[in-house]
């Protein structure tokens, strides 16, 4: 009961810190069309008096209100190039309904008990990741459409049960997060991420000072999202059970942990040593990780003391997320179907042979700039 008052007191606590970062990113937005606007008024009245000047025939002074008009107009160009900045598109490969009809019914069957408007723009990605990813209609403003990001290393990784407990996490996102006002505010909250970040960048000379000012504010946002991580995660527990949901986050961990230090380096220790390497490691990756990854406790004992120092900034440790769903951290039991082959199994090889090509062709840019530099040596 204690944990349950904590963490309604946790939740509350994220409303109104959305609420007052929502607010900033309002103000401050407000400030930056404020001054485009007079930007753009002291450019159309230094065109006025230069017209005035040069009617009066005083060709010197029309010179400086036409350089004043310049300067004025390229400041303003930079002003809204910073401020004006749509967010990424999606990422990835759309997934067509009809080539996952089973992943489809999930997904609106689970935004039906979370009472949310079905998902129906998917995108497969190369990431161990799924996130949901939401983008005005019109780039900067509009009604915002909601994309489902789902990265193929993650469906691999994943038993079905697993995947679908991920899943309801996502969406539980949007729930509690991410639509109607609320939706709004996290929008807002991006788009004054966009403006800080793209100002630090392309302002030099004011970038210590910028930098140092959203200090607060990036620190505030990091506690925002690893508060909403802990909300997301009790509202799929609803949906899924405790159990599971803690079960598929100790699985995620172990499995990025495999990929990132087993996996992948050797991939790329096999591709070093062959000139044209015929591993394909999308294609390869559901044997990789069935083959490779070791179901002990003490053979992970290294990836799940690494959760707990949170190198995921905007994620909480998985210590801390497994203490607030009230489960014990074990190592899952071995499932021999994976998501990935239970709701993708008709778009598979497509999905790898894309990604692979992806894969090959950045390695062959990466070994011709290689023999490049070896070159002007």
């Amino acid at each position: 009961m204690k944990s349950i008052a904590s963490g309604k007191r946790l939740f509350k606590l994220r409303k109104r810190l959305a609420r007052r970062m929502s607010l900033l990113a309002l103000a401050g937005l407000a400030v930056c069309t404020f001054m485009l606007a007079m930007l753009v008024g002291g450019f159309i009245l230094a065109l006025a008096n230069s017209w005035a000047a040069i009617s009066a025939g005083q060709p010197l002074a029309s010179g400086l209100w036409s350089l004043a008009g310049v300067m004025l107009a390229l400041c303003a160009i930079a002003l809204a190039d910073v401020v004006f900045s749509a967010p990424p598109r999606p990422q990835g490969i759309r997934l067509p309904p009809t080539a996952a009809a089973e992943l489809f019914r999930l997904l609106d069957t689970t935004a039906a008990r979370l009472r949310i408007a079905p998902i129906r723009a998917v995108y497969i990605t190369d990431d161990m990741n799924a996130h949901i990813h939401q983008r005005p209609v019109w780039g900067v403003v509009g009604p915002l459409r909601t994309y489902l990001m789902i990265g193929l290393p993650l469906a691999h990784s994943l038993s079905p049960t697993q995947f679908a407990a991920v899943l309801a996490h996502e969406l539980a996102h949007v729930a509690a997060q991410r639509r109607g006002w609320s939706g709004v505010g996290g929008a807002l909250r991006a788009w004054w991420a966009r403006t800080l970040d793209r100002a630090s960048a392309r302002f030099a000379s004011i970038s210590p000072w910028l930098d140092a000012k959203s200090l607060n504010l990036c620190l505030a946002m990091l506690r925002l999202a690893r508060i909403e991580e802990f909300e997301a995660d009790a509202i799929a527990a609803e949906l899924v059970g405790r159990g599971l949901m803690g079960e598929a986050l100790v699985e995620v961990s172990l499995k990025s942990h495999f990929l990132e230090r087993d996996y992948w380096p050797h991939v790329e220790a096999h591709r070093t040593g062959q000139a044209q390497p015929s591993l394909r490691p999308y294609r390869d990756m559901a044997l990789g990780v069935q083959v490779g990854f070791m179901r002990t406790v003490s053979d992970h004992a290294v990836a799940i003391e690494g959760t707990a120092q949170q190198r995921f900034a905007f994620h909480p440790s998985l210590q801390r997320r497994l203490s607030a769903l009230g489960v014990p951290c074990r190592v899952p039991e071995d499932d021999p179907t994976s998501a990935a082959v239970h709701f993708l199994r008709p778009v598979l090889p497509s999905l790898a042979w894309v990604f692979d090509r992806a894969w090959g062709r950045a390695w062959r840019a990466q070994r011709r700039t290689r023999y490049e530099m070896h070159g002007d040596d």
